[in-house]
């Protein structure tokens, strides 16, 4: 029998790792900015106006890594896209529905009158909390193998909540990293209350994923594996310490006038969400329907593959150079934004 692997056989994990890495860095990129939309509501009119000039600059080019993402799961496999998006069609068209709405009141918000921006506020919080929990409902739904039921609606549910919650964990410690002043402390205690529901969430999908699989179950749980993979859990527990600490200390610093170390609970959560993805990552893998259809099963032919490919490879490059531009020219604290009259 030949058993050699060829670059064929290597084409749908290529992309399924670029399909990958895009949406993490749309989870990581626009869940600050979903989770700045969710804290929205609980901010004074005055921190409103510099919670939005905090994602202006980015909001639009972090949902630029959702299009790729999708992009690829529709083109390079789509025998999973209809199944996942046939099973996860209400959630989808709702978190469509959400982002147009957050992004209509974004761009309306700032030309509309001191009477009706209020409204736009809702609209921009209502938006961002839709795409939240839809985005934690089709993630519960995935993992649990889109199965049925009050268990698997219950176990959505919750996933949703702890997303959002997530999300508003990196919307808060991003406002401790670009902002000063008394919106820099209550993005503090925002991020101090968001960070129990975060780390319930990791738990209930850390719990979850081995108990529905005993292919999962194995991956994690039989030398030796269980010791290589030790790190990951490890790690993720000293990170959300880190945080916890930063957030405790950070209040002091800051009223005598050091604001050292304020970018440190962001990148704690950021370090958090990698880690988190790399485990479902592998303990998902080579399935992209959980035990049902695999990359190899669900890819295109190697010759659409081929020419995908050749695309991706001259507009991968040019998101994550414009993506690092943009990231650059705008570093430092965030200063209210204006359009003019």
């Amino acid at each position: 029998m030949n058993t050699l692997i060829t670059f064929n056989d290597w084409l749908p994990v290529i992309f399924m790792a670029v399909m990958g890495l895009a949406m993490l860095a749309y989870v990581v990129l626009d869940g600050y900015d979903l989770g700045v939309g969710i804290l929205l509501r609980r901010a004074s009119k005055e921190d409103k106006d510099l919670m939005v000039s905090s994602i202006g600059p980015f909001w639009d080019a972090n949902e630029t890594w959702l299009v790729l993402g999708v992009g690829i799961l529709l083109t390079c496999f789509p025998a999973a896209h209809g199944v996942i998006l046939g099973e996860l069609y209400l959630p989808v068209a709702l978190m469509l529905l959400a982002l147009i709405l957050r992004g209509v009141a974004f761009e309306f918000r700032v030309k509309a009158r001191a009477a009706h921006r209020s409204w736009w506020d809702v609209a921009f919080y209502a938006g961002s909390l839709g795409a939240a929990l839809s985005q934690g409902w089709m993630l519960g739904s995935y993992i649990i193998g889109f199965q049925s039921g009050w268990t698997a609606a219950s176990f959505a549910a919750l996933i949703a909540l702890c997303l959002a919650a997530g999300y508003a964990l990196l919307g808060a410690t991003w406002l401790v990293f670009k902002t000063e002043g008394s919106l820099q402390l209550q993005a503090i205690r925002w991020a101090r209350g968001a960070l129990l529901l975060t780390a319930l969430g990791v738990l209930a999908i850390s719990v979850a994923t081995p108990w529905i699989s005993e292919r999962i179950f194995a991956k994690w749980f039989t030398l030796p594996y269980i010791v290589l993979l030790a790190p990951l859990p490890l790690v993720t527990v000293l990170l959300y310490f880190i945080i916890h600490r930063s957030i405790v200390r950070l209040p002091v610093r800051l009223a005598q006038g050091n604001s050292y170390g304020d970018g440190i609970p962001f990148a704690c959560a950021v370090g958090i969400f990698i880690l988190a993805f790399y485990g479902l990552a592998y303990s998902l893998f080579p399935y992209l329907v959980i035990e049902r259809m695999t990359i190899w099963q669900a890819a295109a032919a190697p010759e659409t593959l081929k020419i995908i490919l050749v695309g991706a490879a001259i507009v991968l490059p040019m998101i994550v150079g414009y993506t690092v531009v943009v990231y650059r020219v705008f570093a430092g604290k965030t200063r209210v934004m204006s359009y003019g009259a």
